[in-house]
């Protein structure tokens, strides 16, 4: 873990714009699990949004870049569409790299803040976690892959829980292999097992393909499995399970829109370059959610709602997962 003269931070109340937490007019709304890339399509880096306070650091030695967005009130939920709580996200170009000495490093810095969030819930002593996901497709297998990873100690320990925090798991598949909402499944363990908290792994949707297998998010308001990809399904939330839940996630997927969106300024222009300046006043002169919109008329109705993954995402996951385990193994690991 990086010490403090590594750093370089900032913490500030968002404090300006989105008066009484309105969005503006052209706000953007293309989905992302991501807090930060939520905050950021509101008004962007530069600008304050009321209920809401960001803290940056960067950590010279692993590389790595934090960002803990905290949603302290009302109008922070409305701004973003996120319940109240923190969100920790740490990125990292080389966080999904074949380049075992950062991935140690990434996973040091994941269990420092893995433990950070669980220590604001008391000193939880029995851990669930739960791998989210189909082992099946691959951009959705990170949290069955971390949970292959993990070191389960309820067994060895559970006569002894002074020997460490003890560690059960569960791949609960998803309704279309086992009939049944994860929620049910997990709220059923929960409930027989009676754990302190649980942490959840589970693949998320990003808005920008620069985040794919490049970020991780924690977050202490639990999830909503495949709400990333429009498959709203019930919450595992404190709320939900009767316990906390700290919910940790990688973006494997990105909606073809968002991605053709992006290319919206690099083809105005191309289009003035090549001297058609009528046509490239006309892209630049229409707001953001009429960019956004065009695009998905173009887009939609002949192949669908689409989300896209990285060709190489077998490999990224393969590693992204070890280096989650590795976090949470860490964070957990016996106390002698």
């Amino acid at each position: 873990m990086a010490d403090g003269s590594e750093r370089t931070e900032r913490a500030a109340e968002d404090s300006a714009g989105a008066e009484n937490g309105n969005r503006p007019e052209e706000e953007l709304q293309v989905h992302t699990d991501l807090a930060l890339e939520a905050r950021e399509s509101v008004l962007g880096e530069a600008e304050g949004i009321p209920g809401i306070r960001i803290e940056e650091a960067f950590h010279q030695k692993s590389g790595v870049k934090v960002t803990k967005v905290e949603i302290t009130d009302e109008r922070g939920e409305e701004a973003i569409g996120k319940p109240m709580g923190i969100y920790i996200t740490l990125e990292a170009e080389q966080m999904a790299a074949p380049d075992e000495g950062s991935h140690r490093e990434i996973s040091e810095e994941l269990s420092f803040y893995i433990k950070e969030l669980l220590e604001s819930f008391g000193d939880p002593r029995a851990i669930l976690a739960v791998g989210l996901g189909n082992h099946e497709v691959t951009s959705d297998s990170l949290g069955p892959r971390v949970l292959d990873n993990l070191k389960i100690t309820r067994h060895l320990y559970e006569s002894r829980r002074e020997k460490g925090i003890l560690i059960s798991g569960i791949i609960p598949g998803v309704m279309a292999q086992t009939g049944m909402e994860t929620a049910e499944i997990v709220r059923g363990i929960v409930r027989e097992t009676k754990p302190d908290a649980v942490v959840v792994i589970d693949a998320l949707a990003a808005r920008s393909v620069s985040r794919l297998a490049a970020t991780i998010q924690l977050s202490n308001t639990g999830i909503q499995p495949g709400s990333g990809v429009g498959n709203h399904r019930n919450s595992l939330t404190l709320e939900s399970l009767g316990v906390p839940v700290i919910a940790i996630g990688v973006p494997t997927v990105v909606a073809a829109a968002a991605i053709v969106y992006d290319t919206v300024d690099a083809l105005a222009e191309l289009l003035e370059a090549a001297g058609a300046s009528f046509a490239a006043d006309a892209v630049e002169g229409m707001r953001m959610e009429e960019r956004y919109q065009m695009v998905r008329e173009l887009i939609e109705p002949r192949f669908g709602p689409m989300f896209v993954t990285p060709g190489n995402i077998d490999e990224k996951i393969k590693l992204l997962s070890y280096t989650i385990s590795e976090g949470i193994n860490l964070a957990f690991c016996p106390r002698e």
